[in-house]
């Protein structure tokens, strides 16, 4: 007879009493499958090596081990010490405190997201919106999606398919992902009227290409992620804009970033902000959410009211709207700007205004509490595309281990997840983009790290 007919069935293994447990957490049907999982595994290991067959408690060990690893969510919760604070592998944005309650009110019960509370009847999700981004932006309208790339998306088909938009060369950029200007001016029926080369373009490029060619739309896109420097020049906005309405075109300014205060006064090159695009008489300005605004993942269009209502009325403005979750978030984010609360309520502006002195002070208590490492200057990034190049002093925790790659991966493996970097085979990490809150367990993943090195 077989040593395989020794092993249980699984009605056997159901019955056990040690499987209570497992049934009461996973439910009966699941439970079953990873009964019958451990079992064929245990017979091909057999079949192909003849490994020695488990007792009764070991199975049950797997079965839970093998529950636990198919309902492991692979999206969790980390520590970024890498001091880039728009990590776009990351995730980008962390949420202030009142976007997060936001978002959690949004979704304990119904809303009102598609109910008009006056009327007793169906209203329009876009309203949540567009009333708090004409009320801090100055503008008429605004209409948020699911990305930056689908508010372009949808407002070069919305207002250019099968008609001629105008962009410069400078400006045919390819951001993260492989998102390609464009592509996505193609995608969406658009056809591509290109004007000046790619370090020049002047003036008088628009307005040969405004006479010359029946143009639907201007598009000026922000470089986002990388700069021109040496032999360059472009006209401003607000010179490009007026010659456009010159000839009754209007004119939508992809923005990218979406920044709302003023980055040189935190030490930084100046972003192109959101108001200035307004006020150089931008038609439209398409912006993320999740980038310098410092909120959730989303595309955010503002500008003239009758071209958001065409946009908002196009087929594929329902493919790309975004749910009851990100326009909580957003709303909540937009507030802390009008209450003039951005820099200490928002993430991202607290690691970017974060005193230098404060940030080694932390560098410093993380030295004395390991008892390992030292405090260097470096530098922290922003990151996501915004501010290519620029960097703000910090200070560094450096850390010595024996084989950085076996320490970082040790440091990934932990509970939580701990971010850094490696420079000249030293681990650095960065208190600028460390939450307070998270110190405690960074400092027991290092130390435990530090005590019990891995191999590699």
């Amino acid at each position: 007879m077989s040593p395989l007919n020794q092993l249980p069935s699984v009605d056997h293994l159901l019955g056990l009493p040690k499987m209570d447990k497992l049934l009461e957490s996973y439910g009966r049907p699941l439970t079953i499958e990873a009964c019958r999982a451990v079992l064929d595994q245990i017979r091909q290991a057999y079949i192909d090596n003849k490994a020695p067959l488990p007792e009764e408690q070991e199975i049950i060990t797997r079965v839970r081990e093998q529950l636990e690893a198919w309902l492991k969510p692979s999206l969790i919760p980390l520590i970024n010490a890498t001091g880039v604070i728009l990590h776009t592998n990351l995730g980008r944005a962390p949420l202030s405190r009142a976007t997060r309650n936001a978002i959690s009110e949004a979704a304990e019960g119904y809303t009102n997201l598609e109910f008009n509370l006056e009327t007793g009847k169906r209203g329009k999700r876009s309203v949540h919106a567009s009333r708090i981004l004409a009320q801090l932006t100055g503008v008429e309208a605004g209409f948020v999606v699911n990305n930056n790339a689908g508010a372009v998306l949808l407002v070069l088909s919305a207002l250019a398919s099968g008609k001629k938009v105008i962009v410069s060369r400078s400006q045919l950029v390819e951001i993260g992902g492989g998102f390609r200007i464009p592509d996505v001016m193609r995608q969406s029926g658009a056809k591509l009227v290109e004007i000046g080369t790619t370090n020049r373009v002047h003036l008088y490029d628009y307005e040969a290409a405004l006479e010359n060619e029946a143009i639907a739309l201007v598009m000026v896109a922000h470089h986002s992620n990388f700069k021109v420097i040496g032999f360059h020049s472009e006209p401003d906005l607000q010179e490009i804009v007026a010659t456009a309405h010159q000839h009754g075109v209007p004119v939508v300014h992809d923005l990218g970033s979406g920044a709302m205060l003023d980055t040189a006064n935190y030490g930084l090159t100046h972003e192109p902000m959101v108001q200035e695009s307004v006020k150089a008489g931008c038609d439209l300005v398409c912006f993320s959410g999740d980038k310098l605004l410092g909120g959730p993942q989303a595309g955010i269009i503002i500008g003239k009211k009758d071209l958001i209502k065409t946009i908002r009325v196009h087929p594929l403005a329902r493919a790309l709207r975004c749910g009851k979750l990100t326009l909580a978030a957003i709303n909540a984010t937009l507030t802390h700007y009008l209450k003039d609360e951005a820099e200490r309520e928002i993430p991202i502006w607290q690691m970017i205004s974060k005193p230098l002195d404060a940030i080694q002070t932390t560098a410093e208590n993380w030295v004395q509490y390991l008892g390992e490492g030292e405090v260097i200057a470096g530098c922290s990034t922003v990151g996501g595309g915004s501010l290519p190049t620029e960097e703000m002093p910090t200070y560094l925790l450096a850390l010595n281990p024996a084989k950085p790659d076996a320490f970082m991966k040790t440091l990934r493996n932990a509970h939580p997840p701990v971010i850094a970097r490696i420079e000249d085979d030293r681990v650095l990490l960065d208190p600028r983009t460390v939450f307070p809150e998270q110190e405690a367990a960074l400092l027991r993943v290092l130390l435990e790290a530090i005590k019990n090195p891995q191999p590699e």
